[in-house]
This record gives structure tokens, C-alpha cells and sequence, in this order.
């Protein structure tokens, strides 16, 4: 049992593994928008994304419940700006931002939406350079705009003839989203806060300011019961899992890393809707993907 527990804790300590949790992050967001786009045919954005982050929500609770009664995680109490940050990372990233993303996603396509997921390290990097003081290296540079390059190679020709205001939304999404790595960062590079804290208190903060607001704009769901098994499927996987391997990614990798490795997310996204929507990938994208995998894997370049 001694050795088994050693080699757990080797396994979990691993440099590698922040990496591979990244890219697990990466692979599980990349169906987050076939998801959504599905259940957007039944229900309303507010009222989508507020069920989603809840459920992943309540999936916390149980773990904080017992850290809680049974002290297994001896964490000083937050302090008042603390709950700001963390009231400002859930309301930023799951009431404003995703409430912008679903509503871009019920006009445009899949592929026009994982843009927005794809720029976001443009500000991730200014805000962590600023506030973190975490500049990037200039190998780290090259990578992000070859990550960013290769996304708009891959996206911009699927964004012929889409609504103006969508785009404002996703503007609005590219901005919200890059508040949520750079104090997730913050708490993590702190070690204040256990990576399940900093992935509850967000998500009931934010996902139940967005069910309230759905509540309200739209009243009680009425989706079919396979759309709610989607819906459950996002707010565990998607969600719940998700989100703790990205908190916990947080503590070894920099902000403007995770984020950049997060550009295979909308590669992801591209296969799944090829092989579920029978879309196909041409040539210049099938290069623009290779420019994001090379921006990823430089991004991730460490000094000697």
C-alpha cells in the first residue's frame, strides 16, 4: 500500500503532467460546442449555461462538504478581495462570457464561435505580463502567434456572412474569458486556495448568477430528455472534470501556456463536426492546424 501510494504521488508531481492535463482540458472543450450548439435548438442561452455550470456546481459540493467537515484541507479563511476575485473570475468567465459565446452560437457556426477561444491568449498574455509579471519568452512569443496565426488560417473562411452583433458578442467572450486564467493563475501560483475551492466557488457564483438570469428571461426548462442528457454530460465532463484538470494545470503552467494549448480546442471542435456533420478539412486548414500544434508545443518551451 506504502508503494502504491508513492508511486501516486511521483505520478501526480510529474513535470509532464500539467501538460497532459492541458491537453485533456483541450480535447474535452472541443466538444463543448457541438454540445451547445445542440441544446441551443431547445433552450435558450442563459437558461443553457446556467444549468450547465450549476450542475457542475453541485458536483463540488459533496467534496467541499466533506473538506469542510472533515478538515482534510487546512486552507486559511478568504480574505474580502479574494471573494472579489473569485465572485470577478466566476461572473466574467460563466455569466458574462458564456452568456456572450451561446448567444453568438445561435446564429453562428461552430467553427466562427472557436474562434473567439482561439484569440483569447492575446489578452491573457498583456493582463499576465502587467499583473502577474509572467512576460513570455521570445520562443514562448513565436508560439503564441503562430497558435493565433493558425487559428485564424484555420476559422476566418467559415466566417463569410455571419450577423455583425454576433461577433461583438464574441468580443466580448475573447475579453471575459482572459480574467478567468490570470487570477486562476494567481491563486494557484499562491497556493492558498485547494484546486477543488477555486473550481466551486467560481462556478456557483457565476453559474447561479446565469440560471437565475435564465430562470427569469426564460422560465423552467422544457427540453426533450436526450437534450438533458447532454446538458448533464456538459455540466460533468465538460464542466466539473474539465475545469478541475484546468485549475490544477494552473499551478505549473503559466496563464499564457495553458491558454495557448487551449488553441487545440477548436481543432478538436473541427473533427468532431467532420466526423458527426460530415464536414470536410482542405488543405490550407490541415496546415493552419499544424501552425497551432507547433505554437502549443512552443509555448510550452522551457529556459536550459
Amino acid at each position: 500500500m506504502a508503494s502504491l501510494q508513492r508511486l501516486v504521488t511521483k505520478w501526480l508531481n510529474h513535470p509532464f503532467l500539467p501538460v497532459v492535463e492541458a491537453l485533456a482540458v483541450a480535447s474535452i472543450w472541443g466538444s463543448s460546442f457541438v454540445g451547445v450548439k445542440y441544446v441551443l435548438s431547445y433552450e435558450d442561452p442563459l437558461l443553457v449555461g446556467g444549468l450547465r455550470y450549476f450542475i457542475g456546481f453541485i458536483l463540488t459540493l459533496p467534496f467541499m462538504i466533506r473538506k469542510a467537515l472533515g478538515r482534510t484541507c487546512k486552507m486559511p479563511g478568504l480574505k474580502s478581495h479574494e471573494w472579489r476575485q473569485l465572485s470577478a473570475m466566476g461572473l466574467f468567465q460563466y455569466t458574462l462570457g458564456n452568456a456572450a459565446l451561446f448567444y453568438a452560437l445561435k446564429t453562428i457556426s461552430s467553427t466562427s464561435g472557436s474562434l473567439a477561444i482561439s484569440l483569447v491568449p492575446i489578452p491573457v498574455l498583456i493582463i499576465s505580463t502587467l499583473f502577474l509579471h509572467e512576460p513570455a519568452r521570445r520562443m514562448q512569443l513565436v508560439g503564441v502567434v503562430a497558435a493565433i496565426g493558425g487559428s485564424l488560417l484555420f476559422f476566418l473562411p467559415g466566417m463569410n456572412n455571419q450577423e455583425p452583433l454576433a461577433f461583438v458578442a464574441l468580443a466580448i467572450t475573447v475579453f471575459s474569458f482572459s480574467v478567468f486564467p490570470v487570477f486562476s493563475r494567481k491563486f494557484a501560483r499562491e497556493r492558498r486556495l485547494d484546486t477543488m475551492t477555486l473550481t466551486s466557488i467560481p462556478l456557483g457564483i457565476g453559474g447561479g448568477a446565469m440560471l437565475i438570469l435564465g430562470f427569469i428571461a426564460d422560465g423552467l426548462p422544457s427540453m426533450p430528455l436526450h437534450a438533458w442528457g447532454v446538458v448533464l454530460g456538459l455540466g460533468t465532463v465538460n464542466t466539473f472534470i474539465a475545469y478541475l484538470l484546468y485549475n490544477h494545470a494552473m499551478r505549473h503552467l503559466t496563464a499564457v501556456q495553458v491558454n495557448v494549448m487551449l488553441n487545440l480546442s477548436p481543432v478538436g471542435t473541427a473533427f468532431i463536426a467532420w466526423g458527426t456533420l460530415g464536414e470536410t478539412i482542405n488543405p490550407l486548414q490541415m496546415f493552419a492546424m499544424f501552425m497551432i500544434i507547433s505554437g502549443a508545443i512552443l509555448v510550452q518551451k522551457r529556459p536550459d
